[in-house]
């Protein structure tokens, strides 16, 4: 009886919960049983969010991990206040797994101090389902990444750029 209860509804219990929980309390359930890990790991759901929020080493952790296939289909990352993320950590994701954005829905870029225009051109130029783009308190970005923004991200449908010193040099059209 209770076997068959493990194999039936524990992964349902299991697959329900892996939708509802953020990702890092779903890490720590990995790490609870090898069953609990091996049944959650099987879960498409589990690899769906990237977020190293106010984490260390960001950049190198963001290339390391959109070059996993199971991150293939990545739809939201969170790198809000996220420190040593650079546009070249950018670029390297455009050049080496620009195909892992490209069902990106939702891009926090908070607080990440060291991105300019040239690495929001980066990831936007391969993520044309964005929707939401937040990248408040940055003094790097102008009306170029903004345009770059809006000329790659056709259905963006919220952004933040409060605290930003978007300038205007050209027209944005």
């Amino acid at each position: 009886m209770m076997e068959a209860w493990n194999k039936e509804t524990v992964p349902k219990v299991m697959q329900i919960v892996s939708t509802r929980l953020p990702q890092r309390d779903l890490i720590s359930l990995l790490l609870v049983s090898p069953w609990i890990h091996r049944n959650l790991i099987s879960h498409p759901s589990l690899w769906l969010v990237l977020d190293f929020r106010e984490m260390n080493n960001a950049g190198d952790r963001l290339v390391s991990a959109l070059s996993l296939p199971r991150y293939g289909n990545v739809k939201h990352i969170n790198l809000e206040f996220a420190r040593d993320i650079e546009d070249r950590h950018l670029e390297i994701v455009k050049s080496k797994c620009g195909h892992s954005v490209n069902n990106l829905e939702i891009l926090n870029l908070n607080g990440c101090q060291k991105i300019s225009d040239m690495g929001i051109d980066f990831i936007t130029c391969n993520s044309p389902k964005l929707m939401v783009f937040s990248i408040y308190w940055n003094v790097r970005v102008s009306d170029v990444g903004v345009k770059n923004l809006v000329r790659n991200c056709k259905i963006l449908i919220d952004l933040n750029l409060s605290g930003c010193k978007v300038y205007r040099t050209t027209h944005l059209s």
